[in-house]
């Protein structure tokens, strides 16, 4: 039997920018995107700390080292600037190959505190 597990989360990212006037997605900086190993236009939720929304929606890239994290379009109405956010990708896998999650643990400036 497969199983969807958790992937990679990108933990208490900080809100650094939202446009309502977009199509959708979350941008994410490349480096933060390659450290964690979530790619491209995959499927993420998104928890924010401060107020509780959660939302899915699909990753874009934002500038390598900018430190941008920002919400567009439907979802930039559940969050504000400056609110923390936990990043969550999943995949389906075979319970023998499972070793678990890579784990970035963020700044508030969102550079990386931790990576587990």
């Amino acid at each position: 039997m497969m199983e969807i597990m958790l992937k990679a989360k990108i933990h208490m990212a900080t809100v650094t920018e939202k446009e309502i006037e977009y199509e959708g997605s979350i941008g994410i900086d490349e480096e933060l995107l390659e450290l964690s190993g979530i790619k491209i236009n995959e499927m993420v939720i998104v928890s924010d700390v401060n107020n509780g929304n959660r939302l899915t929606t699909y990753v874009i890239p934002e500038p390598r080292g900018s430190r941008k994290i920002s919400l567009n379009g439907a979802a930039a109405r559940l969050v504000e600037k400056g609110d923390r956010i936990i990043i969550m990708a999943f995949s389906i896998y075979d319970p023998n190959e499972y070793k678990g999650p890579k784990v970035l643990i963020l700044n508030p400036d969102n550079t990386v505190k931790e990576i587990r």
